[in-house]
């Protein structure tokens, strides 16, 4: 390969004084430059690891765990976590902070620090969750084979369970970490579930490629959703500046006990009433009725039905 000449330095070096010029690197906070890392891509996955571990030991991490070795696996794990974590959080709180003065750094690792202990004090609480969500999709499957299964195998326990740990984090105030653990199981499920949807117990997803559950959404107990579900919202208002308005209520309200069948798309700060069953491919942007089902007619009428 032939070297470069003078003009081709030329425009190297004319690219790289216009690529370093800091009045172009708009979404650089100025905190960033004084050498703050960014939050890891692998950290956090680490995160996700050992809190997966703690919360199911045996089916990630570690495999060799036993009940003779479990609290030495537990203790390890811990330890590991909080430090993990306590980095990642303080991170993520320095890139969230934009100023021209450096941010208090040692009051944040502080803070990072309590964060860190009070998520980890929630675990046990977090396996209760998970563990009924596990019982709910292993008696909703008819293929599940054992409860063991499900947690190892199924991708709707897996992109619920990143589900779980981010909303915590998202209760605790920690920014940006929650969404990047949500798009991971995104990533890896094909499930987005956005940490600041607020969801109860024992939530079952059954199968999971393409569900959507945006951030405001409002899911109750023992529901049940397949498929290409979508619990989005319609259009948005805009601001005089042409901006999206934040902090709206935008998505569904799910009551208890519904069951929202594939590829169904719910729009809108709309209730779906307890007990109340969405068929397949409907489109819905109105309330339903507690106990109503809604299926797709062969005219392409949706059919509401009383029970």
């Amino acid at each position: 390969m032939r070297g470069l000449n003078i003009a081709h330095e030329a425009v190297l070096r004319d690219t790289v004084e216009r690529l370093s010029d800091g009045n172009n690197l708009t979404n650089v906070c100025p905190s960033q430059w004084r050498g703050e890392p960014l939050p890891s891509q692998q950290a956090v996955k680490e995160i996700i690891t050992l809190s997966r571990a703690l919360i199911f030991p045996g089916f990630f991490g570690d495999s060799d765990v036993t009940r003779e070795n479990v609290l030495y696996f537990i203790g390890l794990w811990t330890e590991k976590l909080f430090n993990l974590l306590t980095g990642q959080i303080h991170a993520g709180l320095s890139m969230d902070i934009c100023t021209e003065e450096p941010p208090q750094f040692a009051a944040m690792e502080a803070r990072s620090a309590g964060l860190a202990l009070k998520f980890i004090g929630r675990l046990p609480e977090l396996r209760r969750l998970l563990n009924a969500d596990v019982k709910a999709t292993y008696h909703g499957d008819p293929a599940a084979l054992s409860t063991q299964e499900v947690i190892y195998c199924y991708p709707g326990i897996r992109a619920i369970c990143n589900y779980r740990i981010a909303h915590e984090l998202v209760e605790l105030g920690v920014p940006i970490l929650p969404r990047m653990i949500s798009e991971q199981a995104h990533a890896e499920t094909g499930i987005d579930i956005h940490p600041s949807a607020t969801i109860g117990e024992s939530f079952t997803i059954d199968h999971g490629t393409g569900i959507v559950i945006g951030a405001t959404a409002i899911i109750g107990d023992n529901v049940k959703i397949y498929q290409g579900v979508t619990l989005g919202a319609k259009s948005f208002s805009l601001d005089e500046d042409g901006n999206p308005v934040k902090g709206v209520a935008r998505h569904p309200i799910i009551g208890n006990n519904v069951i929202i069948y594939s590829n169904a798309s719910i729009l809108g700060r709309i209730t779906i009433g307890d007990n109340a069953v969405i068929g397949g491919n409907i489109w819905v942007d109105t309330d339903v009725a507690p106990g109503e089902r809604l299926i797709q007619a062969k005219a392409n009428n949706v059919l509401r039905l009383k029970q």
